[in-house]
This record gives structure tokens, sequence and C-alpha cells, in this order.
């Protein structure tokens, strides 16, 4: 490793937050196959192991987090909130951010057609720097590592694609905690024909009751599906050391 390199590899772990205690390892996620495929001579690995392993570490840790942080969530929703935060995308952003385009070692031909921006390698580059966390401190270290990265976007997949849908959101909730679906009854409705105001009570496993209003049925049925996940919320919160999950 020139000092050049090593300089550089120093500077990334500033911007990444993890020091590592064998560079080597940092050194290899972040080299790809075309660099490897045109210098022979250096005899070095490219990162694509790292990148297998770091698909896997990634996603264990996710999952963990998520069943941790969301205690009251069905399957589907946790599986809705994980695909949102660990999709090609949303990890080639990461990557934008942490600047890891810059530190990679490419091929010439690669780094012509701007592999340093490309969203796959960007993706796959990182799952091999979370590898190499992963056999450079262990599971527990590379938790928290990821848990500062992940955790903000799962909040983000809270109000982006769970209560995007509030009434579905709660009918998940309800049949997973308490087997049964939420109630929604009619006890009001006001005003002219042409600009009616409804309002909905509903009822969840007589725990918790909230009204909603709306200028349509459907309306006033999502504005008291929101009440009661706010409602499900605190009772989240007053169960659970953890605090915030639901903001």
């Amino acid at each position: 490793m020139t000092g050049e390199r090593s300089v550089n590899l120093r500077n990334f772990q500033q911007l990444l937050g993890y020091s590592f205690s064998n560079i080597d390892l940092l050194d290899n996620a972040l080299i790809h196959r075309s660099f490897v495929n045109e210098n022979p001579a250096l005899s070095c690995k490219d990162n694509e192991r790292l990148e297998f392993l770091g698909d896997a570490v990634i996603g264990l840790c996710l999952s963990d987090l998520l069943i941790r942080r969301f205690p009251g969530y069905a399957e589907g929703q946790l599986s809705k909130l994980r695909a949102y935060v660990v999709n090609e995308q949303s990890l080639a952003g990461i990557a934008r951010r942490l600047h890891i385009g810059d530190y990679l070692l490419l091929g010439r031909g690669e780094e012509g057609s701007g592999g340093r921006t490309k969203t796959s390698l960007l993706s796959n580059t990182f799952e091999a720097v979370a590898a190499a966390v992963y056999l450079d401190c262990g599971f527990e270290k590379t938790y928290k590592f990821l848990e500062n990265i992940f955790a903000p976007l799962a909040e983000e997949g809270i109000k982006s694609v769970i209560y995007k849908d509030y009434k579905t959101a709660l009918q998940e909730i309800c049949q997973s905690r308490f087997k049964e679906t939420p109630r929604y009854i009619l006890v009001n409705e006001t005003g002219p024909d042409h600009d009616k105001v409804f309002e909905i009570n509903l009822t969840i496993a007589g725990m918790i009751t909230t009204t909603g209003t709306g200028k349509s049925k459907k309306e006033a049925e999502q504005q008291a599906a929101r009440g009661a996940l706010e409602e499900f919320a605190k009772l989240q919160d007053t169960a659970s050391p953890l605090n915030g999950e639901f903001d």
C-alpha cells in the first residue's frame, strides 16, 4: 500500500466514523474488480467477497434493529420498512454521503464510464465496507455502526411507507397484537349534501378510542386511524425502554 493510499484511507475513516485495526480490510473493500483486472502485477483482491458478506451483515443488523425499535409492527410492515431502508438506491445514497466514490480503486475503463458515481457500484461498495467493519470488530460494534446510519432512515420509512395509509397500518398492527380488526362507526354527519362533514368513532380491543372527521367517510376513518396510531405509539413508549420509536 502506497503512502498516498494510506493517507486517503485515514481520511476516509474520519468520514466513516470508524477506525480500523486492520486497515487492509478497508483497502480491500474499496478495490473494484476492474482495477484488479488491469493491475495483475499488484496481486490484490477485489471486494466482491466482502460485498457478498456485507449484504448478509446489513440484512441481519437491520432486521434486528427493526424488531427492537418497532415491537408492535407486523411482519409485513417490517418487510416494507426493510425494503425502504435497504435497497440499491438507498445504499448508494449512503455511499455518496460518505464520498465512497472518491476512495475507490477503479480500472481505466470503469473510471472513464463514470464508475465512481454508478448507483450499483456504490451500493455494492458500501456493502463491502460494512463487511470490512464486521471482520475488523465483530457483530456488536458493527451493529452500533450500522444503527447510526440506518436508524434515521427507518424513521423516515415510518412516515413515508407505514403511515402513508393509516387504516392499513393500524389494521396490520391490530391483527398482529390483538387478533382483531378496528371498529369504525359513523356517529355524526353535518352540513348540506354538497359540503358534508362526517364524524367517525374508532375503537380497538376496548383499549383505544379515537374520533376522526373529514369531507368523506374514508377521510374521517383515515384521521381516526391516524389518531389511534399516535395513541398506540404512546402505549408502546410507556411499555418499552426505547423512546421515540413511532416519532
